[in-house]
């Protein structure tokens, strides 16, 4: 999960996430007998959910990459990485798939939470962008599971 904090993730490739990280774990914990049949199957998703206890992918990247949005917004307009997060393409894309640029992610991600506001002026207070970030977590963590993220 190197550099996880840039990816720039359409639902699509979310969902794809998801499925290799099913297809390793299934890989990782085998096929299963089934008591009935004595057959051999493969595991169904709240099976590996039992066996494997760690939280999905994109509930980790989402909370960091809230914290990574903050950090970059309050670089500055004259460093790289705040163009490029804020910067529009200036090349056409291509008809069939429009892209989804880091700065849309934000807005997606601050919508689910129900937050609707600026978001590049709520990131200068490091406070008010810190509950944003809690309020990420809480939506996309269990009850157990919050230490997790913050450590």
């Amino acid at each position: 999960m190197y550099g996880f904090e840039t990816w720039s993730l359409t639902l699509r490739g979310e969902r794809r996430l998801g499925c290799f990280e099913s297809r390793v774990l299934r890989r990782i914990f085998g096929h299963k007998r089934d008591e009935v049949t004595g057959e051999w199957r493969k595991l169904h998703n709240e099976e590996l959910c039992g066996l494997y206890c760690s939280l999905k992918t994109i509930r980790i990247i989402k909370p960091r990459r809230k914290r990574w949005e903050g950090h970059v917004a309050r670089m500055g307009e004259r460093r790289g990485v705040y163009r490029v997060l804020v910067g529009k393409p200036e090349r056409k894309s291509p008809l069939e798939s429009p892209g989804c640029r880091w700065e849309d992610n934000i807005k997606v991600d601050l919508q689910e939470v129900g937050w609707d506001m600026d978001w590049n002026d709520t990131a200068q207070n490091r406070d008010r962008w810190r509950s944003v970030v809690q309020a990420v977590i809480k939506l996309q963590l269990p009850q157990n599971a919050g230490n997790f993220l913050t450590g």
